[in-house]
């Protein structure tokens, strides 16, 4: 056992109070080579988190010392929440943190917390944070703005609830309104902001392209590749060769096909289906073998795994790899022979894998559909599409029966979905939004989505069964407290989510019953919601713990190595095992170290890459608003708060209607029923409810959008914004409807200008030392 890993077991399991460096010395009997370790250790366990140092520099384990340690998630009304690095704390929830007890600590900051006694009911767990760890937010994206002698940047990201002070002599030639990148110079104290200096210009905030610029900075993803990378990219062939092919079972001869949208340049999967003689199916699925070309620890997988994955932001794709393996020799281009790592699976008729194969292969792809050719053909039944396309008829129609046994075996244990439609922005050449397009699932995407999903599930339940260290896309159960709260707004509607009697666990199929019930009625939307936010964020670990939101017992990610590390990963351990069936020892005990880290760094690479995307989607529907304000619409209430309600359009765009804007009544918010309810009038505006609003302020800058109720909103007969003011608006205002991508709106009677919340906001000023 290492010294790291006898030390914390002192002090975990031997030590009945915080101790001192001689009292673990003595403890495990040290002798002089491992008494010069131990401050060494000491020091990378309390940088790790794993003990804290009280004042008297003695030695404890935070969770035996009522504290938590974890990274701080901040809401930008000021308040904020530790998600726990510790698994077992982590079950017992995040602990909420009020803005008086924060410390000045930041967004994403490590740091350790002090619980304390909550002080509202409902809330498990409240604390206080006492120290730093970890300060994350070393360089801060914002807008510049100065007087004579000092300047400020206000973060574009709005969980940064403080400006950065700059020195004059830190300006660096910024001038007023633009768009900077500024270097933390000296951490937040009390009553003093952060200080920083100004290390890059990107622009004006108004010129083309500065918004998205700015996101890409603001997350710190890289533009390019460093030259190391490109030439090793460089190096790789462009072509298959047959040298390549001799060890690999020979597959050109099926009519496999690849099915992606419309404007996919990295075509990761292909698939394959006929029907037996025994009436089983066989299912081929042929996924790009990226792990024959990128070597580990070669340039290229390193900076894949820096990287993490593939993020596609609304005007660009920022790949993993290199385009020369991402569009070229990985991607399954139609008419090429390309490596694959193939799972082929034999299904009964009812979706049971009777048998499978997983293998290395060299497949010419017959054909690249699209999913609106197949739904053309399957779907539409479009004449013209369909003889375009016979030679392929009876492939399709086989995938199509598969797909039909796979959904259905998975919808009978218990898995969930939940159709959530996707908004893409339109741009024009540059790069203003010209259109908000709403996508639904559709058949085509079902068919792929089902194929790959039983081919994540057997090669995650392959490599569980040779006990190999492996990485798993694990979902766990859903919060307690989450479920609670989910059954007290069911209980209104006569339902509720069962619990086991024996362990207190909810199953999938409990909460697939209950939305199947609300399907068509006037709650679904509300209960899908809040049934949506009880779920855990899938993410990536080194153990299996099954996937709750598919019913899975055993899961992966193993279809898109081209765009995901875990996927290469994945293939790399394939290749490794598939020769001999096991692994060496020597390289079990490095996995092992290797394989939670690469997890870990993935699972938070991902989330920053959902993060980027949906902020540049997000900023391209607010400047899409810009030209409606003044305008009606009709939404759905997706959220209440204390503070107001947030209104969902059917084009995607969500934005607040503030409380104080809000005329007839004074309102009060009542958290278990989702809904705000006026005092005097007893007026229920609740989570699901259909509303007529006004868009008062689509603010690019501030990123945020505002309505008013149309019946019960604040707002005086003003003029819309004219050119003169330079902000988008009609002239001239009639009483008719328009189609602004996927919402019906309708301009007002009369001219609108709000005079409520968010219309006018007070520029905020920095504390000056």
């Amino acid at each position: 056992m290492q010294l790291q890993e006898r030390v914390l077991d002192y002090m975990e399991n031997k030590a009945s109070r915080p101790v001192s460096e001689e009292d673990i010395a003595t403890g495990l009997q040290l002798n002089n080579e491992e008494l010069i370790q131990l401050f060494t250790v000491l020091d990378n366990l309390e940088l790790q988190g794993l003990i804290v140092r009280n004042r008297n520099d003695l030695c404890g384990i935070p969770s035996q010392m009522n504290l938590v340690i974890g990274r701080l998630s901040m809401n930008s009304k000021g308040f904020g929440f530790i998600i726990p690095d510790d698994p077992v704390e982590a079950e017992k929830g995040d602990v909420f943190i009020p803005p008086t007890l924060l410390s000045c600590a930041m967004n994403n900051d490590k740091v350790i917390a002090r619980l304390n006694e909550s002080t509202l009911s409902g809330r498990s767990r409240e604390g206080e944070i006492i120290r730093i760890l970890e300060h994350s937010n070393s360089q801060i994206v914002g807008t510049f703005e100065k007087s004579t002698s000092f300047g400020f940047v206000t973060p574009d990201d709005k969980k940064l609830t403080q400006d950065i002070f700059i020195h004059k002599r830190n300006f660096n030639g910024a001038s007023v309104g633009t768009k900077v990148v500024v270097q933390i110079t000296r951490w937040p104290k009390k009553r003093q902001n952060p200080e920083g200096k100004i290390i890059k210009i990107l622009g004006n905030i108004n010129d083309p392209g500065i918004d998205i610029l700015s996101v890409v900075h603001q997350y710190e993803l890289p533009l390019d590749f460093p030259d190391e990378v490109k030439c090793a990219a460089q190096k790789i062939p462009l072509a298959v060769s047959e040298k390549d092919c001799k060890k690999r079972t020979d597959r050109r001869m099926l009519t496999v096909v690849t099915v992606d949208g419309e404007d996919a340049k990295d075509l990761d999967d292909g698939v394959y289906a006929k029907k037996l003689d025994n009436g089983n199916f066989f299912l081929g699925v042929y996924i790009a073998d990226v792990s024959h070309y990128v070597r580990e620890n070669s340039p290229l997988d390193l900076e894949a795994r820096k990287r993490g994955t593939s993020v596609y932001l609304a005007d660009r794709v920022i790949p993993m790899l290199p385009t020369r393996l991402s569009n070229g020799i990985c991607s399954l281009n139609a008419g090429e022979d390309r490596l694959s790592m193939a799972a082929e699976m034999e299904l009964d008729i009812n979706g049971s894998i009777v048998s499978y194969e997983i293998l290395p292969t060299v497949i010419h792809v017959y054909k690249r559909l699209t999913y609106d050719i197949v739904n053309e053909i399957l779907v539409d039944k479009n004449t013209e599409t369909t003889k375009n396309n016979e030679d392929i008829l009876p492939l399709l129609n086989t995938l199509l029966e598969v797909r039909n046994i796979l959904k259905k075996r998975r919808n009978t244990r218990g898995s969930i979905d939940f159709s959530i439609p996707e908004i893409k922005v339109k741009l024009d050449e540059k790069g203003t939004p010209v259109a908000l397009l709403k996508r639904m699932g559709s058949l085509g995407e079902s068919i792929i989505e089902e194929c790959m999903l039983a081919a994540n599930e057997t090669v995650a339940k392959h490599m569980f069964m040779k006990k190999t260290p492996f990485i798993y896309r694990i979902h766990e159960q859903p919060d307690k407290e989450k479920i609670d709260a989910l059954n007290e707004l069911l209980s209104a509607f006569g339902l509720h989510i069962n619990k086991n009697t024996e362990t207190a666990s909810i199953e999938p199929k409990s909460i697939q019953q209950v939305l199947a019930k609300v399907v068509g009625e006037k709650e679904e939307k509300i209960i899908s919601s809040v049934a949506l936010r009880t779920m855990q964020q899938a993410r990536y670990c080194d153990e299996n713990f099954g996937h709750f939101g598919l019913a899975a017992e055993y899961y992966t990610h193993f279809t898109s190595p081209i765009r995901r590390y875990p996927d290469l990963i994945v293939h790399r351990l394939l290749t490794e095992i598939l020769p001999t069936g096991k692994i060496s020892a020597s390289r079990t005990e490095q996995l092992k170290k290797l394989l939670p880290e690469i997890a870990l760094s993935s699972s938070v690479r991902e989330r920053i890459a959902a993060d980027a995307e949906r902020d540049t989607i997000d900023m391209k529907k607010i400047e899409y608003m810009t030209r409606f304000v003044g305008d009606e619409f009709q939404g759905v209430i997706s959220s209440v708060t204390s503070f107001g309600i947030f209104v969902e359009l059917d084009n995607g765009v969500e934005g607040l209607i503030h409380v104080s804007s809000m005329a007839n009544d004074y309102y009060e918010y009542v958290e278990k029923e989702y809904a705000l309810i006026g005092r005097r009038t007893n007026t229920i505006y609740k989570l699901g409810d259909i509303v007529e609003v006004i868009l008062m302020r689509a603010d690019v800058k501030e990123r945020m959008i505002d309505f008013v109720l149309k019946d019960n909103g604040v707002y005086n007969d003003i003029k819309h914004k004219t050119e003169k003011t330079g902000t988008s608006g009609s002239k001239s205002v009639k009483n008719n409807k328009k189609n602004i991508g996927h919402g019906q709106h309708k301009n007002n009677s009369g001219n609108i200008t709000a005079h409520g919340h968010g219309i006018k906001k007070r520029k905020r000023k920095p504390i000056r030392k």
